[in-house]
């Protein structure tokens, strides 16, 4: 999908550039300001902001469909985000290879929240054949229930589940990534923005893995293709 860039005040090229480098080298909103100036763009951090919270869903969007295969045995685990000064989940499952597949922030941490984000990952990416989770019973108890759904809608498999804090190793690794870039960020001043910008963080962490093929381009030429 092309994103429409029209009615904009600056050129397009200036919003990818300001958005790339908020959600890949985790900056404040504020530094990013006199980053800008410094190139020569007089752009205030509220304007920044809001081509952060639009962009990045759209670029993200994008890069779910271009990434390449995943294999077929995945680890899921969430990690805490700082919102309104209160600590909400950030759940994110990746596969064997560490590859990213999906992500979804939540208020809550619960049964109703961890099927909500199993059916989302598996509505992106197909059935896998294994999931290895923590000793969380609302994971276990929400990836049971997707279970459920899969045997009674004559889909070809159910998921085998694995609870493994060894196995799941892998994907609490993979969060450092994620806390580095939000820790400068100071916390988000609202949900629907803590989750687009984290859409932004999460692609530019699965470009760093090349998880998009895009071998030869500088990362900031990488991230553009992915606005066409």
């Amino acid at each position: 999908m092309t994103i429409d860039f029209k009615g904009s005040h600056y050129p397009k090229s200036v919003i990818l550039y300001a958005v790339f480098f908020y959600v890949r080298y985790g900056v404040s909103y504020r530094d990013l300001e006199e980053i800008m100036a410094e190139r020569g763009v007089d752009v205030d951090h509220a304007t920044l902001n809001r081509w952060v919270v639009k962009f990045s869903p759209l670029i993200s969007a994008n890069a779910q469909a271009r990434k390449q295969l995943i294999a077929i045995s995945w680890r899921m685990d969430e990690t805490y985000i700082k919102v309104r000064g209160k600590w909400v989940y950030h759940y994110r499952t990746v596969d064997r290879d560490g590859q990213t597949l999906d992500f979804m922030l939540s208020e809550r941490r619960d049964t109703a929240a961890a099927r909500r984000f199993f059916k989302r990952a598996v509505g992106t990416n197909g059935v896998p054949d294994r999931i290895a989770i923590d000793k969380s019973g609302a994971n276990l108890a929400g990836l049971q229930s997707l279970n459920l759904i899969l045997k009674f809608t004559n889909a070809a498999k159910t998921i085998k589940i694995f609870q493994s804090n060894y196995l799941n190793n892998i994907v609490e690794q993979d969060h450092r990534f994620i806390k580095r870039i939000t820790r400068p960020m100071l916390g988000f001043k609202a949900f629907h923005s803590a989750a687009a910008t984290l859409a932004g963080i999460e692609t530019a962490h699965m470009m760093r893995k090349g998880q998009f093929g895009q071998t030869g381009l500088s990362p900031f030429s990488q991230f553009a293709t992915l606005a066409i």
